[in-house]
């Protein structure tokens, strides 16, 4: 009565949780959320930033790499989800982002240079800036450079400033005035009775907005300016003091003040950073306490301190951000930074310094960058396409459905709404974590309701198992879920672990992988150990569910699978392998793998239409030139998927097809605006090498786990495993000339997860049955391990397969490539979890000296009774929460079990007889 109220109460909470989701999705409710999706699937905003390097100098390729890897970080740390980022041209950044909310701050942050600069403030401070030591804030930019115009004509100004009638900046600071005059709108020409001022050698304007407190200020003015000296040439003197290359970036952190000064950044500087910092406060403190001493103040209150302390200057890219003055009293010596520290103050909001801090973590960009273009763009797949994977999801769904309840029986039907509570739990997850959904998304989705059913899998096996074995069914259900539990936590917790490490390491396409991969995982554990054992517990009182056939465990598991020797077999099963590999390897060094756009870059079209026009029309005409071209719309769509102007992607072509693509757009949608040009590769090598770190991370990771669960040599044959699944995947992408992509990166990373997750519960029996067959041999009790789990495997693998056919039959041109390597994983997995891990496991354990005197021995008996022995012995024993009455029913069927399981063992023997 008891565990009966436990499972009423545990349902209970389930249909509570479901309200909560059904409130979720409610159009209108309070708590109603939308599932963010990414470029792929809803479009977004691109961002065309142009790089604007100083005066003499070039930004070459390497510049703009390390720009486009530092823009990353920075959206990364931004939260927004699967960014698209590639350079254009030899001097362009483009950017796609989807889920931002507020634009303008994304934009700003992305491209700002984060050149950080310190100053000794009143000593660097130089022209009408400074009036006898004592800063002066000039409230206007015009009237500060015409103070010193004469000063500019000297020498080579370091910029040039545009003032239009009304003195307001109309563009600069520029290098020189052909840069000044060079935009879209001026187009090389000064406007009527606009000025150009210059700004003198070796010095530079910084501006401080008010908010934050300009010292030297006088009367109200939103913005302040102060013209500095500026010589970083200068070896033996530089000014500015230390810039933000001197700062140690992972100590860079937001925060609020101990001290009253409200929000604040943060410093950490490195060994030399700290040096220059202490030399300025230093000099600075001995300053302020000499000009006290001339002026007869000794005294120790705030006020006089206050009065005659010196400041150090914080700029970020010429703004000046903040000014702490240098207690000379409690400092006589300057600051050493590795005890006091040092902050920026003065900040309006927690989120502006969190936004601040975030810019310094990333670095300084090489270069200025300045935006020249934002616009509205389409989704990659379009809505077609979007449409064709619901209804290929929608179908798959379906037909594992089905599959389950043929399997299964009323199992099934537990099942399949336990697989309704996870996709309802999982699209909650997905709104209140703000998941922005993209295909990688999709992939780690797909896999995650492969675990999902397989959670149910493994302990309905175990279920049929038990009620084969003799016992009743409710007694079968508690032990079912008993010994399938630390199975199911084993698997489990192996995929968070990667899942995990590819999230906190990698960056785009894989980092929304691992999330969908993590958070699938976990709901799906909670299902399958909650859900499904609550609906079972309160089932299992009633007469009708005691009924073996009811569930499809009637009778004895009969199948092939029972009569091969797998061990026996295992040096076939690893020529297959090899064979394989070596075609895959052979393929992969002969033919290479055809990188797709997304990783050596191609052309990229931009052109208009007078009329609107379908997405899937310019997709088909541009499919001509290469395989599944990235067409997206630009500006609002007019309808449904139509455009007047379009963006597409698509291989790098020869002069010849260049023309050939002009002329068929120019026939087709008699467009006559079209541009075209080379674009770099959008999957670049910072998330190329942080997945990379981010698999070793985790194979380290798993190796350990699974040596303090199980044994260090289980370990090995699971990462070989992995590694062969995965060189068949590439390898046959290698020799069928399929083009590789970001989707097929998101297949790899399934095919990772979906073997480690297949081999553990295979190992999981393998160490079940040690301790029963205590003399028999290992290759022995690999086979009867199989022959136990191979069923589950199979099941789990059609499970798993069947959304993906789907996918790859329902889903449309955009998604069969996808769908494709999906396909050749899974299946690679499924089979090196049988043919692969467990043979090496076998030969390796082999070795060892018990495992190899019990070779060529028969256990006693027939060779399986050891097992028997143990099976009955367990069943003596009542499980943690059967009745007493449950547990003598046990007892007394353990013989008529012990016969039966004879037999079977009899027939599953090759030859008759066991190795």
């Amino acid at each position: 009565m008891a565990d009966r109220r436990k499972h009423l109460i545990l349902v209970g909470l389930i249909l509570a949780a479901l309200a909560g989701v059904l409130l979720l999705g409610i159009p209108g409710s309070p708590a109603h959320k939308k599932v963010t999706l990414g470029l792929d699937l809803q479009g977004g905003l691109e961002v065309v930033l142009k790089a604007v390097p100083p005066k003499g100098k070039t930004c070459d390729s390497a510049c703009m790499d390390r720009s486009v890897s530092i823009m990353r970080s920075r959206i990364d740390k931004l939260g927004v989800s699967e960014p698209e980022i590639r350079k254009q041209g030899s001097n362009q950044i483009v950017i796609q982002l989807a889920g931002v909310h507020d634009v303008n701050k994304a934009a700003k942050i992305i491209g700002t240079t984060a050149q950080l600069q310190f100053f000794d403030f009143e000593n660097d401070l130089t022209g009408p800036s400074s009036n006898g030591g004592q800063p002066v804030a000039t409230p206007s930019l015009f009237k500060l450079l015409t103070q010193v115009k004469k000063d500019a004509s000297k020498g080579t100004p370091t910029g040039y400033y545009l003032f239009n009638k009304k003195q307001q900046v109309i563009n600069g600071p520029e290098d020189t005035v052909k840069q000044l005059l060079d935009t879209p709108k001026l187009k090389g020409k000064q406007p009527k009775g606009s000025t150009i001022l210059a700004v003198p050698e070796k010095t530079t304007v910084v501006s401080c907005d008010a908010t934050t407190g300009c010292l030297g200020a006088q009367g109200a003015a939103p913005t302040f300016y102060y013209l500095f000296k500026y010589d970083p040439e200068n070896q033996s003197k530089p000014i500015p003091e230390a810039t933000g290359a001197d700062l140690k970036l992972s100590s860079i952190r937001a925060d609020i003040s101990t001290q009253g000064q409200g929000n604040v950044v943060q410093l950490g500087f490195t060994k030399d950073g700290a040096r220059k910092f202490h030399d300025i406060t230093r000099i600075e403190a001995q300053r302020g306490a000499g000009l006290a001493a001339a002026a007869g103040q000794t005294g120790n209150d705030l006020q006089t301190v206050q009065q005659f302390a010196q400041h150090f200057a914080i700029v970020l890219d010429n703004e000046l951000r903040s000014t702490p003055y240098i207690d000379y009293k409690q400092n006589p010596d300057g600051i050493d930074p590795s005890i006091n520290g040092a902050e920026i103050s003065n900040i309006n909001s927690f989120s502006e310094a969190k936004d601040l801090a975030l810019v310094l973590q990333t670095g300084a960009l090489p270069v200025k960058f300045e935006q020249i273009e934002r616009t509205d763009v389409s989704a990659t797949l379009g809505k077609d396409s979007l449409r064709e994977a619901k209804t290929a999801a929608l179908i798959g769904l379906l037909v594992v459905a089905a599959f389950l309840l043929v399997l299964y029986r009323f199992l099934g039907v537990v099942a399949v709404i336990g697989l309704g509570i996870y996709a309802a739990f999982l699209y909650a997850a997905i709104l209140i974590f703000n998941v922005t959904l993209t295909l990688p998304g999709f992939a780690g989705l797909i896999l995650t309701i492969g675990v999902a059913a397989d959670a149910n899998v493994v302990i309905f096996e175990r279920i049929k198992e038990e009620v084969r074995s003799g016992k009743s069914v409710r007694a079968a259900i508690s032990a079912g879920y008993a010994k399938g539990f630390h199975t199911i936590i084993d698997a489990n917790v192996v995929t968070v672990i990667t899942a995990m490490v590819l999230f906190a390491v990698a960056t785009a396409g894989v980092k929304g992988f691992a999330l969908m991969l993590m958070i699938g995982t976990v709901i799906s554990l909670i299902t399958a150990v909650a859900a499904t054992r609550a609906m079972l517990g309160l089932l299992g009182g009633f007469s009708w569910f005691e009924n073996p056939r009811f569930m499809g465990a009637a009778g004895q598991q009969h199948g092939k699978w029972l009569q091969i020797d797998f061990m026996g077999k295992r040096y076939l099963w690893l020529a297959i392998s090899g064979t394989v590999v070596a075609i895959s390897i052979g393929a992969l060094a002969v033919k290479g793998l055809n990188l797709g756009i997304d990783f050596k870059g191609g052309t990229q079209v931009t052109f208009t239409t007078p009329q609107p026009v379908s997405l899937a029309s310019v997709r088909d005409q541009a499919s001509q030139f290469g395989k599944e071209p990235i067409v997206q719309g630009r500006g609002r769509a007019s309808g449904g998927d139509n455009f007047k102007s379009f963006q597409l992607r698509l291989r790098s072509l020869g002069s010849a097809e260049t023309s050939k693509l002009k002329s068929d757009i120019q026939t087709r949608f008699n467009s006559e605006a079209i541009q075209i040009q080379t674009v770099s590769a959008s999957f670049g090598k910072q998330i190329a090498r942080g997945a990379i770190i981010a698999i070793l991370f985790s194979l380290l990771l798993i190796i350990l786990y699974i040596a303090i669960r199980f044994d260090f040599k289980f370990a090995l044959p699971v990462i070989v495993a992995l590694l062969h699944d995965i060189v068949i995947t590439v390898g046959v992408y290698a020799l069928l000339g399929r083009e590789v992509s970001n989707s097929t990166v998101a297949a790899v990373l399934t095919v990772l997860g979906y073997s480690i997750y297949d081999t553990i519960i295979i190992f999981d029996r393998i160490r079940e049955n040690i301790p029963l067959m205590r003399r028999a041999p290992f290759a022995t009790i690999a086979n009867v391990s199989l022959w136990e789990t191979i069923r589950r495997s199979l099941a789990t693998t059609l499970i798993t397969l069947l959304p993906v056919l789907s996918l790859l039959i329902f889903g449309g041109a955009t998604l069969k490539d996808f769908a494709f390597a999906l396909m050749v994983g899974i299946t690679a997995g499924a089979y090196s979890s049988i043919f692969i891990a467990a043979p090496l496991l076998t030969t390796w354990k082999e070795r060892e000296p018990e495992y190899a005197r019990r070779i060529g021995q028969e256990p006693s008996g027939d060779g399986v009774a050891t097992l028997e022995a143990a099976e009955e012995a367990a069943a003596a024993q009542p499980a943690p929460d059967l009745s007493p009455v449950a547990a003598v029913e046990r007892t007394a069927t353990a013989s008529q079990a012990k016969r039966e399981r004879r037999r079977q063992r009899r027939r599953a023997r090759p030859h008759g007889r066991a190795r």
